[in-house]
């Protein structure tokens, strides 16, 4: 059995070392082991050795090799090699190839680059020898490490460049803030190289920095947020354990002190000053003032209130959230009168006090503050909110009937006048003494029409006309018993022709517009003359209501169709009042139930009981539509109107008309205008009242408009004239009259006429023309409508 051996040589920057396979050299006619035979004393059995080359499986290649030439590694090698060139070395696995290059014929090994152990530490490579003529592999494919041995090419880096913490002010000592932590990329199994050691460049004696762990610590105790609030600290992390030649890196770490409350409220001043008018109402701000607190957020948050002072009841506090300032408003109504200065103490107090700090002190403070009280001329103040009056209604023009007063609230007192608004009071009823504030009458009463008058009273300063206040007054009037009481309502009575004695036939009841304080009561009775009346009696029956009675049996339409009875009504209040009301009975037929059936023909003709004159009117429009009807067919059968001119001889006013659209002097028509300026000479000719005339248009006399004030009798005088005039027409015909009415009591209100008179008008009378003058009298009436 031949035996092969496999030599493998490598080399580093740090040792050189060589491998020789020394052995024997044999032949291909020897096999690759060699037999050892012995005796066994047990079996007796052969033993066989095996002889093989040297292998390394593991070698070391230094990182970053900077040299002019190539790294050498190593050199493969087997003793099958005759040094002929027929063996061919090839070597596979990591950066074969590429990173370590091979002589195929020599089986030497070269790093082709630079190498970095950060990126690959290690590489594992196979090597096998073949025969270049056979291509069959002489030795088993042998496996290798190489491991790259580190040098301290990397500086430690921080985990982030910048760092941000913060801690709250006023910290211990040896309070942790933040941890910083640095790597470092060379191999930590060898050497110092990535061994890391912290310190402090910047930020002492504030802080400090434990060299192992990277933890940042306070140094000085009590820090204070208010003297300084940012810090940055520099910390350095440097490899080889911190010894010198070792690299570094650096980072930044920015801390900032967060608040807490160690500062009380403190008032820059302490005492303040503000002012008030008195007319201030509930509500008004007045100032502010503020206690500072160089603490922030809501350890900074501030309560104002009054501890104490004469005005902690007038004036208030408030704190403004946003600004926390206190504000002072006013409370109460002020009255400069009564008090002129007020002093408040007020307190200023934290909201969110930190117990750690309580024993430095209590975290309010306290300042004070004086209102003084302007005086503004006040209006005049009436000595109730409101006043109620009640009067007669009876009471006579010019009667006082209560009296308002007021005064002026400001210390100059000044005099007062009064007045009443007219806006309250268009019919002006009311007045009142500019001086004293006295009320009276100037027109009736009337409580049935108006049982309440609100009107309102205005009271004046005389020196500052500005200043004016009002006040409601309310003006009852009282009833006074000045009505007589009525039948409720029109009673439609009748008896039965077959009527027994002592029957009911009206029940009737009576209203008054009085209202007495204790009610109404009415009672009934017969007229003196007919106290006795034979036909009917009245039965009050105490309950404001009265029957009537019949006294005998069987009464005759044909003797007797109408009874008028008549009933006195009184009432019970002082002074008593009555009145006659008429009740008319009509005698009717009825059945045996008592039914009415028909009454007689005044009765049947007016069943709804119509008087005299509304039959009257009614007959009257009846006639009228009937003229209207003939007179529009009169008017359509009218003939042509002949012109009042008959010869053409006769030359007299004339009035030609043309039509621009017609045929020119063919479309003339003329009338005589004379007749219109002589109406008498219309009486020449009279006209037949058998013959329907040739116009309507006549002329005819009649007394002027303005002497017939009764319409009636103007309707009656015409009718009279038309009767007695032969130039009537038989025929129906419509006659219309209007009346305008008697001239105005305005008269004329032309300025024109004011330049015939000397020295102002009075325009008094115009009060007394209603509400629709009421503008005129405001403007015209006088300088003062009050009475003084």
């Amino acid at each position: 059995m031949r035996t092969y051996s496999l030599t493998v040589l490598l080399w580093s920057c740090m040792f050189h070392m060589i491998h020789m396979l020394s052995s024997e050299k044999r032949t291909n006619k020897h096999s690759h082991s060699e037999r050892i035979t012995g005796l066994s004393e047990n079996d007796g059995k052969t033993l066989h050795r095996n002889k093989r080359g040297w292998m390394w499986n593991q070698f070391f290649l230094l990182e970053e090799y900077t040299g002019p030439d190539t790294q050498y590694v190593g050199k493969l090698h087997t003793d099958q090699d005759k040094g002929d060139g027929n063996l061919k070395y090839i070597l596979t696995g990591d950066g074969a190839g590429s990173l370590f290059i091979i002589d195929e014929n020599t089986g030497d090994i070269h790093a082709a680059k630079k190498l970095d152990r950060e990126e690959k530490s290690l590489y594992v490579l196979r090597a096998k020898a073949i025969d270049r003529k056979t291509g069959r592999q002489v030795e088993p494919e042998s496996e290798f490490i190489i491991k790259i041995h580190d040098i301290n090419d990397n500086e430690p880096k921080f985990t982030k460049d910048m760092y941000t913490a913060s801690i709250p002010e006023m910290a211990g000592v040896g309070t942790s803030v933040i941890q910083v932590t640095a790597t470092d990329a060379d191999d930590a199994n060898y050497g110092n190289s990535a061994k890391v050691v912290y310190s402090i460049l910047q930020g002492q004696p504030y802080f400090s920095v434990d060299p192992e762990t990277g933890i940042i610590k306070t140094a000085l105790p009590d820090m204070s947020r208010e003297n300084r609030e940012q810090y940055q600290v520099v910390i350095q992390a440097k490899d080889m354990g911190g010894q010198m030649g070792g690299l570094s890196g650096t980072t930044t770490v920015n801390i900032t002190l967060t608040d807490v409350n160690d500062n009380p409220p403190r008032f820059p001043q302490s005492t303040y000053q503000f002012s008030s008018p008195e007319s201030a109402p509930p509500g008004t701000p007045l100032g502010r003032l503020k206690a500072n607190d160089p603490d922030v957020g809501e350890n900074a948050e501030i309560e104002y209130s009054i501890s104490s002072g004469d005005g902690s009841d007038m004036f208030d506090i408030v704190t403004d959230k946003d600004t926390q300032e206190g504000i002072i408003t006013v409370k109460k109504h002020l009255d400069f009168e009564n008090k002129m200065l007020y002093t408040l103490r007020v307190e200023a107090t934290n909201t969110h006090p930190d117990p750690r700090f309580l024993q430095l002190g209590p975290f309010k403070d306290t300042a004070f503050v004086k209102i003084s009280v302007e005086d503004i001329d006040e209006p005049p103040v009436f000595s109730r909110p409101w006043y109620l009056i009640e009067v007669d209604e009876d009471v006579k023009e010019g009667s006082i009937i209560g009296q308002v007063e007021a005064q002026d609230p400001d210390i100059t007192k000044n005099a007062i006048k009064y007045s009443v608004d007219r806006h309250t009071d268009l019919d002006r009823i009311f007045n009142i003494y500019s001086g004293n504030g006295s009320l009276f009458i100037s027109k009736p009463l009337d409580r049935e029409e108006t049982p309440w008058h609100n009107i309102t009273v205005i009271a004046t300063e005389i020196n500052n006309p500005k200043q004016t206040s009002q006040i409601p007054v309310f003006i009852r009037i009282l009833d006074i018993n000045d009505h007589a009481p009525e039948f409720a309502k029109y009673y439609e009575t009748y008896v039965c022709e077959n009527a027994k004695a002592g029957q009911l036939i009206q029940t009737v009841s009576a209203v008054d517009k009085d209202e007495p304080p204790r009610g109404h009561k009415f009672f009934f009775e017969l007229v003196p003359e007919f106290a006795l009346h034979p036909n009917f009696s009245i039965v009050d029956n105490k309950d404001n209501t009265a029957g009537i009675m019949t006294r005998r049996n069987g009464y005759s339409r044909s003797k007797m169709s109408t009874y008028l009875l008549p009933i006195i009504i009184f009432d019970n209040d002082y002074p008593i009042q009555s009145s006659t009301g008429t009740l008319t009975i009509r005698v009717c037929a009825c059945d045996s139930r008592g039914n009415m059936q028909s009454c007689n023909a005044e009765a049947l003709l007016l069943p709804a009981g119509l008087s005299t004159g509304a039959l009257v009117a009614i007959l009257l429009c009846i006639i009228i539509l009937l003229v209207l009807v003939v007179l529009f067919t009169t008017l359509k059968r009218q003939r042509k109107k002949e012109p009042l001119i008959i010869s053409k001889d006769d030359v007299r006013d004339n009035i030609v008309t043309y039509n621009d659209e017609g045929g020119g002097e063919e479309d003339t028509q003329a009338f005589d205008i004379g007749a219109l300026r002589n109406p008498e000479a219309r009486e020449e000719s009279k006209m037949r009242r058998d013959v329907i005339p040739e116009t309507i248009f006549q002329i005819r006399r009649t007394a002027p408009l303005w002497e017939n004030i009764d319409v009636q009798d103007f309707i009656h005088r015409r009718l009279k004239e038309n009767d007695s005039d032969p130039a009537a027409p038989p025929y129906d015909s419509l006659a219309t009259y209007a009346y305008e009415g008697n001239d105005s009591i305005a008269n004329s209100l032309s300025s024109l006429e004011s330049l015939t008179t000397e020295g102002n008008q009075d325009y008094d009378y115009l009060s007394d023309w209603g509400p629709r003058f009421k503008k005129l009298a405001d403007m015209y009436g006088g300088e003062d409508s009050d009475r003084d």
